[in-house]
């Protein structure tokens, strides 16, 4: 709290709502960078007191602070405190570290977005101004730590830290922009417009976004298997996962940084798994490939909980066989989208072909950026090399989706498109049929002839009672009399003449 009973968070509210926009992008920006950095400081510091041998003083947890914030980013760090003397670059970046920066970020572009809206009238250039404010804020904080970092046993990799930031900085408050002006679908920009005008209408209209979301399904499929093979080789080497986990350290501190890391580098773990089901599996180091056809030896590993989930050295086995599902459950999956939204337009064969090849591309891409980013250097030398090869990865997800997703595409399409056609002959013989049937009133019955329709009435056609009495009555009142009956004459009282 100030001395006029402020708190922080407001003081910094009504400083962007004062703030032009890019002004308050810039403090946006430079705000969500210093608190993230003030996240991984405290998570460092409260290691490093609880250690029972610190190797440094505050100053070097500080540093090694910095160096962790910036590694978050994807950002290469050097190790200079090596056995042999030689710096060995460590660029494995645990991905669920990446996500305080991201989300720290994109709010705060938000809520300076929304701030600036609403006390000017032009949204889109003060948006801009906003979003270029908040990369510049961003990489200002990302220098000063870099060269804070530098000076400590991790030292970041000038070119790589500001290639990363500079990625992460310009996505983030990109989607943080877009977000506060309601997701706006407009325009493309100058350049992506005159990018896509060389592209068909149809493609991008039709064919684009069902592919985009059938593959977006593949991969999340992908993810998902990928999960479970992880999860079943933690169960299945359980003992060895255990025993690593106890050989690192004795110190409860210790146990409980290797747990946070183990826990930073899960989605690593997962892609490694949807890696190792498509087949190329994962490299841990020069000349070791583990996969599910066999694994080769390699360099000795270090002694990691994850690690050890990996299968042996050696032959596949039918059990690592098994993991073909995983693919195989994703392609047919992306193959289910693309014909199941191909049918409400009725696509021909050949368009869905068509989908099925663009959904196999991008499922291809998405895997291969993923595997990237996964992978990383752990060293030199021999762990120079570390995690799924990209390319490998993106052709085997590709490979998988068009080879079993394409003739699952058009089988689904036949019989989606036969089950159809029953149905159409189904309901057009039930026409004829009513069309045939004559028509009867089953409510009113024709009159008896001799009745006139103004004296007929309708009569309960449930009720048997009812409608005897009602039938008699009826009948009764149309008969003709056959003689006219005569009428009596008045009888003369006495004393008085007859009329003549």
């Amino acid at each position: 709290m100030t001395g006029r009973g402020l708190s922080l968070p407001l003081l910094l509210t009504r400083a962007r709502e004062r703030a032009p926009g890019p002004a308050a992008g810039v403090l946006g920006g430079a705000v969500a960078a210093g608190l993230g950095l003030g996240a991984c400081a405290v998570l460092v510091m409260v290691l490093w007191i609880s250690s029972p041998y610190p190797d440094s003083g505050p100053g070097g947890a500080l540093h090694t602070a910095a160096a962790v914030w910036l590694l978050a980013h994807g950002a290469e760090i050097v190790r200079t405190d090596t056995l042999s003397g030689v710096p060995a670059p460590m660029g494995l970046t645990p991905l669920l570290l990446l996500v305080l920066p991201v989300w720290l970020l994109h709010r705060a572009v938000r809520d300076a977005t929304e701030d600036t809206a609403d006390t000017v009238d032009t949204e889109g250039a003060e948006a801009a101004g906003v979003w270029g404010g908040a990369v510049l804020g961003y990489l200002l904080v990302g220098a000063a730590a870099a060269s804070y970092a530098s000076g400590g046993e991790l030292r970041p990799s000038w070119v790589s830290c500001a290639a990363h930031l500079f990625v992460v900085a310009v996505a983030a408050a990109g989607a943080g922009v877009w977000t506060a002006l309601g997701r706006p679908r407009g325009p493309l920009p100058g350049v992506l417009r005159r990018c896509t005008d060389v592209l068909p209408e149809v493609f991008l209209r039709e064919v684009l976004p069902v592919a985009a979301r059938a593959a977006a399904a593949g991969v999340l499929a992908l993810v998902a298997g990928g999960a479970l093979v992880v999860a079943a080789g933690l169960v299945w080497h359980g003992g060895a996962v255990h025993a690593s986990f106890l050989e690192l350290t004795e110190a409860w501190s210790g146990r409980f940084a290797v747990l946070l890391l183990c826990l930073a580098l899960v989605p690593n773990a997962v892609i490694w798994g949807a890696a190792y089901a498509l087949g190329p599996g994962v490299v841990l180091g020069a000349g070791h490939t583990v996969g599910p056809l066999g694994s080769a030896g390699g360099p000795l590993l270090p002694a990691f909980p994850l690690l050890a989930a990996l299968p042996s050295a050696g032959a596949g086995s039918p059990l690592t066989w098994a993991v073909g599902a995983v693919p195989l459950v994703a392609a047919v999956t992306v193959a289910w989208f693309v014909a199941t939204a191909g049918e409400t337009e009725q696509w021909s064969r050949g368009r869905v072909g068509y989908a099925m090849a663009v959904a196999a591309a991008l499922c291809g891409v998405a895997l291969a950026v993923l595997a990237v980013a996964a992978g990383g250097a752990l060293g030199g030398a021999a762990l120079a090399a570390f995690g799924p090869v990209g390319w490998l990865t993106g052709l085997a997800a590709a490979a998988w989706t068009g080879v079993v997703g394409l003739p699952t595409a058009l089988a689904v399409r036949w019989w989606r498109g036969r089950e159809f056609a029953v149905r159409a002959r189904v309901a057009a013989w039930a026409a004829s049929v009513v069309a045939r049937r004559p028509r009867r009133s089953a409510a009113v019955p024709e009159p008896e002839p001799g009745l006139e329709p103004a004296e007929f009435e309708p009569y309960d056609f449930f009720d048997e009672s009812s409608r005897e009495t009602r039938w008699a009555l009826l009948k009764e009142a149309s008969a003709e009399p056959s003689q006219p009956q005569p009428q009596p004459q008045p009888q003369p009282l006495p004393g008085e003449q007859p009329e003549a």
